[in-house]
């Protein structure tokens, strides 16, 4: 600690219960004060404000026993967002702005397909991450599933507008040779 009492302390904005003008993170004092450095455990603990336990992990077997307006999961994530997650949203029904229905639709059922189609807004991501209860766990079978409807979504998907329009190129060379032909 600095016996200069002149000199600002530097409280930190995201967890001032640090000690002032602690060196744990940047500060503007930092090379002023000697202090141990956090381990590397320590620093992505407070870098990224993860849990200390480890989340709850579901089967999509439970999962699908809570499909009723009073009990009412949800599966939604994928590998772009994190990997799925279980949403216990039965508190939530009557406050979506969709309706319950919606919700109980896909209760019990991945629904992160339906999630991602509506395009919600940030400020439902945040109101979904309120009722996050843990984690879907998939054995490496149905991983691999994943990763390969997720391929052909980003791969496939074009393929059919694709061989329409080569469709339509052949249909509209047929009938200008066809119109040459019989009008020359």
């Amino acid at each position: 600690v600095p016996t200069n009492t002149s000199l600002p302390l530097y409280v930190h904005p995201a967890n001032p219960r640090l000690p002032p003008n602690s060196t744990h993170f940047l500060s503007p004092l930092s090379h002023l004060i000697p202090s141990a450095p956090l381990n590397l455990h320590q620093r992505n603990t407070l870098a990224t404000m993860a849990p200390q336990t480890p989340e709850k992990e579901y089967t999509m077997e439970e999962v699908a026993k809570h499909n009723k307006a009073n009990d009412c999961w949800l599966v939604i994530g994928n590998a772009n967002t994190g990997g799925p997650k279980v949403y216990d949203v039965s508190s939530y029904l009557d406050d979506h702005p969709g309706g319950a229905e919606v919700m109980l639709d896909v209760s019990g059922q991945d629904a992160d397909e339906f999630f991602e189609d509506i395009g919600h807004s940030n400020d439902a991501r945040a109101e979904l991450a309120k009722h996050c209860i843990g984690v879907l766990k998939l054995s490496e079978a149905e991983l691999e599933k994943r990763r390969l409807e997720a391929e052909k979504k980003k791969g496939g998907g074009g393929g059919g507008s694709m061989g329409l329009i080569a469709v339509i190129g052949v249909v509209v060379a047929v009938g200008y040779f066809y119109y040459k032909n019989n009008l020359a």
